[in-house]
């Protein structure tokens, strides 16, 4: 008899000072979000999911996709990594406040507050 091993992994926080954008590479599906100040219609307030590949950003939402870029850059102050998002209609920055791994790496969990005060929780696998 084989029992199935869907049950969510134990995830452990990143240090978020010595993370690298390898840890951020891959697709997101977005399993949270708080608006705020910002458009409910812009594209990053509708998105579903996010795909994050070497200097590539792909945002899709139910009724669109957006292309664009995206780097990890950090502040010169306290060093704190934060998202430069460009989509054709919206730019922004997005700070990294947590990020959590399992220990395989396979399923992860990252949250993202924007300027606009909106945030975003993501995870993976969708």
């Amino acid at each position: 008899m084989t029992l199935s091993t869907s049950a969510p992994k134990l995830l452990f926080d990143i240090n978020l000072l010595e993370m690298s954008d390898e840890y951020l590479t891959g697709d997101w599906c977005v399993a949270d979000r708080v608006l705020n100040r910002n458009d409910p219609n812009s594209p990053l307030a509708t998105a579903t999911k996010f795909s994050l590949q070497p200097g590539t950003l792909r945002v899709q939402a139910s009724d669109a996709e957006n292309a664009g870029k995206w780097s990890m850059e950090r502040d010169s102050l306290l060093n704190r990594p934060y998202l430069e998002l460009q989509l054709m209609q919206e730019q922004t920055r997005a700070l990294i406040t947590r990020l959590r791994r399992s220990t395989d790496g396979l399923q992860s969990q990252l949250i993202l507050y924007f300027q606009s005060g909106m945030e975003i929780q993501l995870a993976r696998p969708c």
